[in-house]
This record gives C-alpha cells, structure tokens and sequence, in this order.
C-alpha cells in the first residue's frame, strides 16, 4: 500500500484538521469532535442543513459547507457512520431557531445514529425534520443497507434543499424541495478498480485485468455484476440506460447529469463519458440543462465513475442554478 498518510488510525482527524487549515474563514471544528460546521454557525434568519456519514467519499461531506448547501457535516471513521452523540452536537451547533434538516444517506448506521440524535436534539426543543436519499438504481438491497443506497445524487439534494433555505422558506418547504429531488434523481456506478482503506491496506474486492465492475457502491462494496472491460462508450450506454429505465425519463424532459469520479478516474476519461452520455440522450430527445463533471463523491482511491440523472422542473433549474460558495463546489 502507497498512500499518504501518517497513522491510519488519525487520518481522519487529520484530514479534518487540514481542511480547517485550508479554509480557516469558511469552517470551525468543534471541540473533540470530528464535526466540522460553517465559521459563522449557528446562521439565524434561516432553516440549517446538516449531513454526515464514514470519511473516505471527498468532497462529500464538509466540502458543501457554506452559503447555499450545508451548516455543517459530521465525519466518521473511513466508511463507517459518526456517532449519535456526534450528530446530535452537529445539530445543535447548527440550529439558529428556524429548525434543522438532516439530509441523511441510505445506510443502516447513518439512518440508525441520526435518527437517535433527532430523538435527543427534539427533547432539548430544536425542530428537526430528515430526508434520506437512495438514488442509487443497482440494488435494491445490499451489505449495508435495507432499501436502496443515497451516492451521489446526495448533492443534488444538499444544492437544491440548501438553496430554498437560502431564499428564507420554512423547514417544511425545504424538506419537500429535497424530497422532490429524491423522487426525480437516481444514480449507477462502476468500477475499473476496489479501493484500499487505510486500516486494512489492501483492496477490498479482487477484480482481474480484464474484469469490471458495475453496480458498486461506495464503500467499497463489489457490484451487482461482473463483466469483461467494455470501452468507455459501452460503459456510459449501459449505466445511463439503466437509470433513465428507472426514472422513466421522456422525450422533452430537461436533466441535470453528473458524471461523478471515484477517486481515481482522470479526467479525461471522466470527459469521454460525459460525451458519450449527452450524445445518448439527445438520441432520446432528452434535453441537458447542466452537466456536471469530476469528484463529488468518492470511494478513495477507486478507478471507476458513477452517472446521475435528474429530471428537472422550472423549480429545480432555479435552485440547482443558484448561487453556492463552498469548498467542493461554486456555482455563480
């Protein structure tokens, strides 16, 4: 294993306290904790945004803390959930009177750890309301989760519902903005390559020279089907049909895409895909209102990508075009 790192037991720790370093006027930790929320937190005069869940996937999840996406983020170890104790800090540090919304992804500890600290933060008398993501369309059930998995088109949720709170709307009209997205997003992966975790230092699923995955996830998690490689064309067409099956998108609908890395996929092949993939759905007559390009959620150092597609309204285009300054993405 080559990785830059110290200990594998503080590399989250020192991560966190790196990112601090880098945007010390944009982020605050709070004591003895792995929670990272925005410098000026708690922000009164709007609802907060906060997420969380196991280190590993960045920018996801403190790089969308700031002005138009999240309050604040708790991390976990790599690939596994923060604490109760740590959300319920989280929430409270971020609550500046308008309520709380956890945006929380589909995994049994994620759920399991918020849904306690709500539980908690509600005794102390803050009004808190969550949404849980499962966008991603390969399996319906798998190793850590009951339902479908939350990846990428998270995101998607954290810029629309952060962008209504920005606009001043009350907690309920911002958990119905981020559920709207939820309806209308779905997400498939792939993988050329597993990830190496830190603690165990050797990859987490074996796959040959001329093996790939499709389906994965991202925590490692082998995929729903292994296949002989396939070029970059043959890739794109097989994730993109399988989620516009899902969502059953039609001819004349706008969509925001993503074509998001997994750590380890250069750009460039990131690029060919997203070619191929807006070729593709203008042979569906299906309309690209934006398309995003690069890492938003990762699995460390994976060689791999994930495509995600939402179907947009005149709603979801003003919020997914409005403004947003954080560490992991500006939209101007």
């Amino acid at each position: 294993m080559k990785k830059l790192i110290n200990d594998p037991d503080d590399v989250v720790d020192e991560m966190l306290d790196g990112m601090l370093a880098a945007y010390p006027d944009r982020l605050r930790r709070l004591p003895d904790t792995q929670v990272m929320v925005r410098e000026d937190a708690p922000v009164d005069g709007k609802v907060s945004l906060v997420t969380g869940g196991g280190s590993g996937h960045e920018p996801t999840h403190a790089g969308y803390i700031g002005d138009g996406m999240l309050d604040g983020a708790a991390a976990g170890g790599v690939f596994s959930s923060p604490t109760a104790d740590e959300f319920e800090a989280l929430i409270d540090a971020c609550d500046g009177g308008d309520g709380v919304l956890a945006i929380i992804k589909n995994y049994e500890g994620d759920v399991m750890n918020f849904e306690t600290a709500i539980e908690l933060a509600e005794m102390e008398g803050v009004e808190v309301e969550s949404v849980v993501v499962d966008d991603d369309v390969a399996v319906e059930d798998s190793l850590y989760t009951s339902g479908r998995r939350g990846v990428c088109g998270t995101i998607l949720v954290h810029k629309a519902a952060g962008a209504k709170a920005a606009e001043g709307a009350d907690l309920s009209e911002v958990k119905r903005v981020a559920e709207k997205v939820i309806d209308n997003v779905g997400t498939m992966g792939m993988a050329l390559t597993s990830c190496v975790t830190p603690e165990k230092g050797e990859p987490t699923f074996d796959l040959g020279d001329d093996e790939i995955e499709l389906g994965i996830g991202i925590h490692g998690e082998p995929g729903t089907e292994r296949t002989e490689t396939m070029p970059a064309d043959a890739v794109t067409d097989e994730l993109t049909e399988t989620v516009l099956d899902d969502l059953d998108v039609e001819a004349g609908e706008e969509v925001l895409t993503i074509v998001n890395g997994m750590g380890g996929t250069p750009e460039m092949e990131l690029f060919v895909v997203n070619r191929r993939l807006q070729e593709l759905l203008g042979e569906h007559e299906i309309e690209t209102h934006d398309a995003w390009v690069g890492d938003y959620m990762t699995s460390l150092d994976m060689e791999g990508l994930s495509i995600t597609v939402c179907v947009l309204d005149d709603e979801l285009k003003g919020l997914f075009d409005a403004p947003a300054d954080t560490p992991g993405l500006s939209v101007q």
